[in-house]
């Protein structure tokens, strides 16, 4: 019986991988016309384009994102992270952390495009955690963007992270209560939540009233998307007002028991 055979290594450098079809270019500035605050110089568009032929190049072997297409990518992953850089640079937020980061969205967009001086990329799946390493060493990000293979709730624990920072975003990864509950700890007093979420959002919001309460936040607005394609989307902000109680966030399944 033929022994099978290894896989091939998961590439680590941009130079060996195709570069992005005309596609890929074509929508993410279309995309960027309707976002005159942007503010993306070349070099930045090109350290995102090279994350996004990593994730290509990864994809078949991990499962990044379901998402397989080049000009896909760049509207529903790129573009849709990028959304949130009016409301961090009005607040002028250059660091942030990123809970979920799975295949790197949408962290890295914005830690270059912001740009961020220091952004934590937090995933707790370690094949996800390597491929964001590997990006950040490729794109030569590592002296500002780090990743942190852990959960949310541990480094709520520490006191390194806790309380530290001004801006928490997070994209599809639970329910909006459960979020708040995971992110406000993280939180500086006035520092903000971006959630991105889709319309209607209304009804998932009032009922997280309640644990934005508790957890010593204020929801202050809904945001709408204007890019082409993603006109369904919404980033919801919540401002931490206060000092987050040192019982949350709880263990996940007391949270899933007895939601806030």
């Amino acid at each position: 019986m033929t022994p099978p055979q290894d896989r091939e290594p998961l590439p680590t450098y941009v130079q060996d991988l195709p570069p992005l079809p005309p596609e890929y270019w074509e929508a993410i500035r279309d995309g960027l016309a309707s976002m005159p605050d942007a503010g993306l110089s070349e070099s930045g568009l090109e350290t995102i384009a090279d994350h996004v032929r990593l994730l290509l190049a990864w994809n078949a072997a991990i499962n990044l994102t379901a998402i397989r297409t080049p000009d896909a990518i760049a509207v529903e992953h790129v573009l849709d992270s990028l959304t949130a850089l009016p409301i961090l640079r009005r607040a002028g937020i250059d660091e942030f952390l990123d809970l979920g980061s799975g295949g790197g969205f949408p962290g890295l967009p914005l830690a270059v495009a912001l740009p961020a001086t220091r952004a934590l990329l937090v995933e707790s799946v370690g094949k996800k955690a390597r491929f964001l390493a590997t990006v950040i060493e490729a794109a030569g990000l590592r002296n500002r963007v780090a990743v942190a293979a852990t959960r949310a709730e541990t480094l709520a624990a520490d006191p390194h992270h806790r309380g530290r920072w001004p801006a928490v975003t997070a994209r599809a990864v639970c329910g909006f209560g459960e979020l708040v509950e995971l992110a406000l700890p993280l939180l500086c007093v006035g520092g903000l939540l971006v959630a991105w979420k889709r319309s209607p959002a209304e009804d998932e919001l009032a009922a997280a009233q309640g644990a934005i309460h508790q957890l010593r936040g204020r929801l202050i607005r809904l945001e709408p998307v204007v890019v082409p394609g993603l006109e369904d989307h919404v980033l919801a902000v919540v401002e931490k007002t206060g000092e987050t109680l040192s019982q949350f966030p709880r263990d996940p399944a007391l949270r899933r028991r007895r939601p806030l």
